[in-house]
Order: C-alpha cells, then sequence, then structure tokens
C-alpha cells in the first residue's frame, strides 16, 4: 500500500525567501504612509485647490529658505492611480523648490480618501499669514461636504479637533474652527462663490489694500450675493458712478428689494447715492473735466496730489501778490 505524504511544502516563489523578507512585502503591501523624495514632474495639483500663490514677503522668505537651507518640512501628497501623485499640502514650497533649480522635492506620501484629501488641503493652509476671501469662500464650500460625508469622524483634519463631534455642534462650525471663523461666517464665505468675479475682487481688495481699487466688507458682499448676475452687474455700475461700495445696511436693503422683486437699476443709484452713517463728505470732480490736463489712465491719487499742489503753488503766488501790493500802496 502507497501512503501519500502531506508534506505542505512552500510555493516555488517563497523557497529561496526568508521569513523576515516575507513578513517586510506584506507591510510594505498594507503601509499607507511613508516618506520618499519624489521627482517634481510627478506630482499634481488637487483639482479643487482654492490657495494661490503671490510673490509677497512670505513667499520671497520662503524661498530664500529653501535656496540656502532645502525643504526643511515635507510636503504632503497621495498617490494616484496612474502612478503619479497629488498634492495636498506643499504647494509653496514646491513653488520655491522650482524657484531654486530643484527637481526633488521631499514628501509623505499617504494614502487617503477624497474627502480626507480635500479636508487635509484645506486645513494644511489654515496658518497662511493672508488668505484672501475668494481662497476661504473656495475652501469652505469643497470642505462642508467632504466633512458631512466623514460623518463623526473629524480625525482627519489637522486642527486638533476631538475624534468625535460634542453634541449638538454643527459641522459649520467645525469646518471653520481652524481658520477662527464659526458656522454664519463660513455661510457668508460660501455665499461669495456666487459673486460675479469684479465684486469678488473688491472683496479680496479689503485684506490685499490694493490702491485705487473699491474695497468692499465680507458683509455686504455676502448679501449681494444674493443678487442674479445681471443685479450684482447694476450694482457694480453703481459702485463705478459713485466711487465707493455699498454699506452692509444699503446690501440689505437691495437683497430685500431684490427678493420682493422691486430691485432695479435705478433703485440700486438712488440707494448708493443715500450718505451713509458717519460718511465724511467728499468733493469729486467728474473725470471727463480733468481729462485734458491728465492722461488717460492716471491714478486718482496722481490727480489728486497734482490737484493740491497746484492749488498750494497758486496760493504762494496770490500771497506775494498781496504783500506786493501792500508794500507799494506803504
Amino acid at each position: 500500500m502507497v501512503r501519500k505524504l502531506n508534506l505542505n511544502l512552500a510555493s516555488g516563489d517563497n523557497i529561496f525567501s526568508s521569513q523576515e523578507t516575507r513578513d517586510a512585502e506584506k507591510r510594505e503591501a498594507e503601509q499607507t504612509e511613508w516618506l520618499e523624495d519624489l521627482p517634481i514632474s510627478l506630482i499634481d495639483d488637487h483639482p479643487d485647490h482654492p490657495y494661490g500663490i503671490r510673490m509677497d514677503a512670505d513667499m520671497l522668505g520662503t524661498i530664500e529658505s529653501v535656496k540656502e537651507h532645502g525643504v526643511l518640512v515635507r510636503a504632503l501628497v497621495r498617490p494616484k492611480a496612474d502612478g503619479r501623485y497629488e498634492m495636498l499640502a506643499g504647494y509653496r514650497r514646491r513653488f520655491a523648490s522650482l524657484e531654486t533649480g530643484r527637481t526633488m522635492l521631499p514628501c509623505i506620501v499617504s494614502v487617503k480618501t477624497d474627502d480626507e484629501a480635500t479636508i487635509v488641503m484645506v486645513d494644511s493652509n489654515a496658518q497662511r499669514s493672508v488668505i484672501l476671501p475668494s481662497e476661504k469662500a473656495k475652501a469652505y464650500k469643497i470642505k462642508l461636504p467632504a466633512m458631512d460625508r466623514q460623518g463623526e469622524r473629524t480625525d482627519l483634519t489637522l486642527s486638533g479637533i476631538p475624534t468625535k463631534l460634542e453634541k449638538g455642534a454643527r459641522t459649520a462650525d467645525l469646518v471653520g474652527k481652524p481658520f477662527g471663523d464659526k458656522k454664519d461666517t463660513v455661510y457668508q464665505y460660501i455665499a461669495l462663490n456666487d459673486l460675479i468675479s469684479a465684486l469678488l475682487e473688491m472683496v479680496d481688495n479689503k485684506i490685499l489694500g490694493v490702491k485705487d481699487k473699491p474695497k468692499m466688507g465680507l458683509y455686504p458682499a455676502a448679501e449681494l450675493a444674493e443678487l442674479s448676475e445681471e443685479a450684482q452687474g447694476w450694482v457694480l455700475d453703481a459702485i463705478t458712478m459713485n466711487d465707493c461700495t455699498p454699506s452692509h445696511a444699503q446690501a440689505i436693503r437691495m437683497r430685500d428689494d431684490f427678493k420682493a422683486g422691486k430691485l432695479t437699476e435705478d433703485s440700486i443709484l438712488s440707494i448708493m447715492q443715500e450718505e451713509k452713517p458717519n460718511q465724511v463728505e467728499q468733493f469729486k470732480l467728474p473725470r471727463e473735466k480733468l481729462s485734458r490736463f491728465f492722461p488717460e489712465g492716471t491714478p486718482a491719487e496722481k490727480i489728486e496730489a497734482t490737484i493740491i499742489k497746484a492749488l498750494e503753488l497758486l496760493e504762494r503766488q496770490q500771497k506775494r501778490i498781496r504783500e506786493k501790493n501792500n508794500r507799494d500802496r506803504g
């Protein structure tokens, strides 16, 4: 009688590999995060990345630091199915690396779902010294639904929020917490996504402070965002004609009139021409009357300075004439 021996031999692939090697391969297959220096050419932008890169003092400082010391804090990326990577945090470091001629970027490669990637990407920029309202508007718009889908998992953010929602807490409160914004402010920023670009630029300019460009606060802008694009265009024309932006109270009146179907181009002009509380009276000269003295496109600040100098010169001339007349009579 022939007995079969059940030797339970290892497969051919594993005959010459040690248990230590097999364990290492298993850990690598299950690995969800690791350190790696990656070619910058393999790293793509996140499709909804809301933050821009401005060549401001902070950016210049980052470039100088990378030039002298290299990238000291690794960027955060996630692997893509096509073998490339998607940037979550480190856009400024990547830009600085390219500016200094570097081709590799030290990274943390982390496997994340789409919602996890969105939340981390938004929160990783919370410590920027300057975040424009338009950037927050886009960031909150994509982060709020991502957090809603995550349910009670708030451990995915970089903001130190507890792993469970406090009883009765609202998702919008958690969305704005890394940035210091309450839920009502979060919704106001999200509303800015419905502003026409020219009005949204005015809200950004409240932060940037570019001279000779109109500035508008968050509160009136959020009210105007409820108007149609056509009505917002009327507001833009009124701002240009009156050389000022609406107050919060004026914006609320426009919003209420729009909802009631009573808002017209003329009513917007009428509201804008009303004197605002504590408004300093301004003396204005139509540009067409000044066009013969100043080339087209001359900034208002330069026009004002030139007029003031001309009036000072006229004042000195008149003083000399009076003094001469007094001497002649004496």
